[in-house]
């Protein structure tokens, strides 16, 4: 039963206490299907609210690290429980302050109930090796100890599950952290902190600040107290952080940008290929870092896949994520909005042809949110802005390829490497898509995204910083190796 969220302000979440900005400013989340509802008010936080943050999670991370991991993982498993009770809820507000369907937040919410559980186990499971030594009297062993207070800096689109899918291992391998949510869903991650609270979680172990990335990101960033830094984002932010916390010797991750192809081949089931494609590309109004964006097609069946596909994509009902009937919803913010427009006219300029799309839409109730139709461009050429950079939003550039060779250079010719998908039922042309292709996440006969939680997750290029997520992988982040000689 969705019920509805009331307009009220969310405060910061410090040291087990809520507590506001000491600057005593709010910035407004507004709902992108209705831009003249407010969804809420978060605080717009100083440096010297994160230094509060940063100093309660310093000085807590000492008592959390000496618990026993399963002790920590119970932790874990009570939010499990209570983000359960709370998932229409916490889904709804999700849709409200983002803009995706109830279905897909929902979906999302149940992902990060089942990362919590995950990561909740793994308190239980090894953390170390032992080895031989040369010395036959001696005993050699390796352990793992957590960084100590890790900043979590977290993007719009997944308000969810990114949060959580870094939250919940830094927490169960003993780190302390401070989140800095995206501004747009800030009261989401807010929700999410509730259930972390009602959890019991001690003082101090989570904490949330919210504000401009400019403050607080860039201050999570400079930290000489913060020890590691996990980052989901644009490449231009994220490189700087990364920066600076190279300059200081923090520990980083930066999971980035994507301009995630599809091939087709001639071979390939065209029904499913188009299903998987459109889902890839418009779910989520493209705001995906996995989103389809391009899709080089063999020149055997390219007319015929081309047309399959405007057809399915005029089918797309685009509408308040809260309604049952919708299938695709507004873009998350009128400055993306801007952006996936700005990318359109630009395809237009340079000489590709639309198909279909390319459009605001803004009749009736549409009239109010930031909505844009899903758009197709044919005629498109490697070199072309809309083929090489991220836009964002919900548009395809369609390729003609004329062999599996010309195929996989179009596939590789950008300068991000995250995930990748062929439609094929050929073992040879698929095999060389698997070694070949320049990405971290490769996906045959499927669309390019989505991952399994237990998973490692990751790109390559300038998609990430070449560590993983997820799965047994993140324990490489959030721990450092101890290796230890017994005599």
């Amino acid at each position: 039963m969705i019920t509805t969220v009331q307009t009220k302000t969310y405060l910061n979440y410090i040291n087990g206490e809520w507590v506001a900005s000491i600057s005593n400013e709010v910035e407004k989340s507004l709902n992108p299907a209705d831009k003249q509802a407010i969804v809420g008010y978060v605080q717009k936080s100083t440096k010297d609210d994160l230094n509060l943050a940063v100093e309660a999670a310093k000085k807590a991370k000492d008592k959390w690290r000496k618990l026993a991991g399963s002790e920590r993982g119970e932790y874990l498993y009570k939010a499990a429980q209570i983000l359960e009770k709370r998932i229409d809820e916490i889904a709804e507000c999700a849709t409200r302050e983002m803009g995706k369907t109830f279905a897909e937040t929902k979906g999302e919410t149940a992902r990060g109930i089942a990362i919590l559980k995950y990561y909740a186990g793994e308190g239980m499971r090894k953390v170390g090796d032992v080895i031989p030594s040369t010395d036959s009297s001696a005993l050699m062993f390796t352990t793992r100890v957590p960084l100590g207070v890790v900043g979590v800096i977290t993007p719009w689109n997944f308000p969810i599950a990114i949060p959580i899918w870094k939250m919940a291992p830094a927490l169960v391998y003993g780190n302390t952290i401070v989140v800095k949510p995206a501004t747009e869903t800030a009261i989401t991650c807010a929700k999410i902190m509730e259930c972390f609270e009602e959890a019991g979680f001690p003082a101090g172990v989570v904490n949330m600040v919210t504000g401009p990335g400019s403050v607080i990101g860039q201050g999570i960033a400079d930290h000489e107290d913060i020890n590691g830094i996990t980052f989901t984002g644009s490449n231009g932010v994220g490189k700087r952080i990364g920066q600076a916390a190279l300059a200081r010797g923090a520990k980083y991750q930066l999971e980035m940008g994507g301009k995630n192809p599809v091939i087709v081949a001639a071979d390939a089931d065209l029904n499913l290929a188009v299903e998987a494609v459109i889902t890839g590309a418009f779910r989520s109004t493209g705001q995906k870092c996995t989103a389809t964006s391009r899709v080089i097609v063999a020149a055997e069946v390219y007319e015929e896949f081309k047309q399959l596909l405007v057809k399915e994509t005029k089918g797309i009902s685009i509408g308040d994520g809260l309604d049952s009937g919708t299938w695709m919803g507004p873009c998350a913010s009128e400055s993306q909005l801007n952006t996936v427009l700005s990318y359109i006219e630009k395809g237009v300029e340079e000489g590709a042809a639309l198909l279909i799309g390319g459009k605001r839409a803004e009749e009736g109730p549409q009239a109010n949110g930031f909505y844009v139709e899903p758009t197709i461009f044919d005629n498109c050429t490697s070199d072309m802005t809309i083929v090489q950079e991220e836009i964002f939003g919900p548009v395809i550039a369609l390729l003609k390829a004329d062999s599996v060779e010309e195929a996989l250079q179009l596939a590789n010719s950008v300068e991000y490497g995250l995930s990748a998908s062929i439609f094929t039922a050929n073992i040879k042309l698929l095999l060389s898509f698997v070694n070949d292709m320049e990405a971290g996440l490769i996906r045959v006969n499927a669309e390019s995204a989505g991952v399994e939680l237990q998973a490692p997750f990751g790109g390559m290029k300038n998609s990430s910083s070449h560590s993983r997520e997820q799965g047994e992988a993140a324990k490489e982040f959030f721990t450092s190796i101890k290796t230890v000689f017994v005599k």
